[in-house]
């Protein structure tokens, strides 16, 4: 499983496991059913404890983006993908709310809120 972890983006492991997988759920690139290395082969393969890797995989379950089965495994929900992208979209929206009021606030005119979103949606 191709997970990049890093010790000075100051997120904690654990979040980082957990964001990329349900990344890769809400792209396809894991699709419904498809199972999810044993938390002690993914802990291996990062170098990292159980313990992190446990307590992603919890928090992917609680939200639905997993299923675990005792002496079976960890697989992709087969919850929609649909529900699942609408969840994100709805924190998005929160997201942009918080923003649009801050920038009212500021006196940013809605052009230079657009501009400044296009700029950080690029990366630039």
């Amino acid at each position: 499983m191709d997970i990049l972890i890093s010790n000075s983006i100051g997120k904690p492991i654990y979040e980082q496991i957990t964001s990329q997988i349900k990344n890769m759920i809400i792209t396809g690139k894991l699709k419904e059913g498809d199972a999810l290395p044993s938390m002690r082969l993914l802990a291996k393969e990062l170098r990292i404890s159980v313990i992190t890797t446990k307590r992603a995989y919890e928090d992917l379950e609680r939200d639905g983006f997993i299923e675990s089965y005792l002496g079976k495994g960890s697989f992709v929900s087969c919850k929609n993908t649909q529900i699942i992208k609408e969840e994100q979209l709805r924190k998005i929206e929160e997201n942009l709310e918080s923003a649009v009021e801050t920038a009212k606030k500021i006196g940013l005119s809605l052009q230079e809120l657009i501009e400044l979103i296009d700029i950080i949606y690029k990366g630039d």
